[in-house]
């Protein structure tokens, strides 16, 4: 039996985090309008655990593709752009949703503009990654996941509403194809 990958382990550990803290989490806090980043915002109750996780998330995915990305200077570029980024939305946190609340609105903002970069690169990688000499399923795979994770962010100022939804869709779609692209291939 193969080891069990780091990325593999954390994206339960996320899956798990992103359905059930909900309900140990803000007062208000709703699973289909609140993203994740809100689940680790400041002052909400068990936010550490959510940055927890995007901490993990960045560092075990570098450490996942980092060896097939390794010979691609683009590709590795994305990668170390988004791993950061990624990492940073952990240290800078978004604004609590209880909106009479105090809070560092100098973090708010670098998280917004880490979650923004988190994404663009996560997307330029997913289609770089179309152009990598592999079989054809996994170029469409890649490009596709690049692509539908672009479209599902514009989601997010046409149905605001719905953000929660959009963001978990795009984080479940984008790291259970980090781990399909990571994969030992025979």
């Amino acid at each position: 039996m193969r080891n069990l990958k780091p990325l593999l382990i954390v994206f339960i550990v996320m899956t798990l985090v992103v359905f059930i803290l909900p309900f140990f989490s803000a007062e208000g806090y709703s699973i289909i309008t609140n993203t994740t980043s809100q689940l680790g915002a400041q002052l909400t109750r068990n936010a550490w655990i959510m940055n927890l996780v995007f901490a993990s998330l960045a560092i075990a995915t570098v450490i996942d593709v980092l060896p097939v990305v390794r010979k691609y200077p683009l590709h590795l570029a994305l990668l170390f752009c988004f791993g950061i980024s990624l990492f940073m939305t952990a240290i800078f946190r978004h604004a609590p949703i209880d909106e009479t609340l105090a809070f560092n609105s100098q973090h708010d903002y670098l998280h917004s503009i880490f979650a923004t970069i988190t994404g663009f690169s996560f997307s330029f990688l997913a289609i770089a990654a179309a152009f990598i000499d592999s079989p054809k399923r996994d170029r469409i795979i890649a490009f596709s996941i690049g692509m539908l994770s672009t479209l599902l962010s514009l989601l997010f100022f046409v149905l605001p509403n719905q953000a929660g939804i959009w963001q978990r869709i795009i984080f479940l779609s984008s790291f259970a194809w980090l781990i399909y692209f990571s994969r030992e291939k025979d």
